[in-house]
């Protein structure tokens, strides 16, 4: 079984985090984002495609014409940022998750769940699912769509690996708990349980 109603007995709390309230913590993991983000624009403008790719204008061009890969691109970070959280409410579902809650605080949105708690085995895919999936997806874009279109498919990318800095911090403790760590994922903070001693 990899989620549990109750805590299982002879748990008790091992780390509590929470990415709202522990201003160090999110300053950690924004600083994490934003470098990943600025690596990612670097090596996508000095290695990959020049950004004036993306940002190409002719005077001859219709209005529509020379904003619609902006639009997409904007509009597109939009709908993935809804996929992401579908994503993890998804996978807490597959393990076994009774409900899942869903919100935005301003500086994350977030997919919950405040009855259940999932083992290891479940944790680490619904924290990495949607990194994975969507960086798949986003790939396979990056190499069908034509050149013009690159950056609106690679900035979606950007996207999703620095907006999963905080996924891979989780996953990451996770990964370092003890084999018998349960977690209990409200969204923006995550108690982690260990059997006691």
């Amino acid at each position: 079984m990899h989620s549990f109603k109750e805590l299982p007995l002879g748990y008790r709390e091992h780390l509590r985090i929470d990415m709202q309230k522990d201003k160090r913590l999110a300053l950690r993991i924004n600083g994490f984002a934003a470098a990943l983000m600025i690596a990612m624009l670097a090596a996508g403008h000095f290695m990959l495609v020049p950004i004036a790719a993306f940002l190409h204008f002719e005077p001859d061009m219709t209005l529509w014409q020379a904003v619609r890969r902006p639009v997409v691109m904007l509009v597109g970070v939009i709908v993935y940022t809804v996929l992401h959280e579908l994503t993890h409410a998804a996978v807490m579902k597959f393990y076994g998750a009774r409900q899942v809650r869903f919100g935005f605080t301003g500086l994350y949105a977030y997919a919950g769940s405040e009855r259940d708690y999932f083992d290891r085995h479940a944790y680490l895919p619904i924290s990495l699912a949607p990194l994975i999936l969507w960086g798949a997806v986003f790939t396979v874009l990056l190499i069908a769509l034509p050149r013009e279109w690159f950056w609106v498919a690679y900035l979606w990318q950007v996207a999703n690996i620095s907006g999963a800095a905080g996924d891979i911090y989780v996953s990451c403790l996770t990964a370092k708990m003890p084999l018998g760590v349960v977690v209990k994922d409200t969204g923006v903070g995550m108690t982690f349980y260990c059997p006691a001693e």
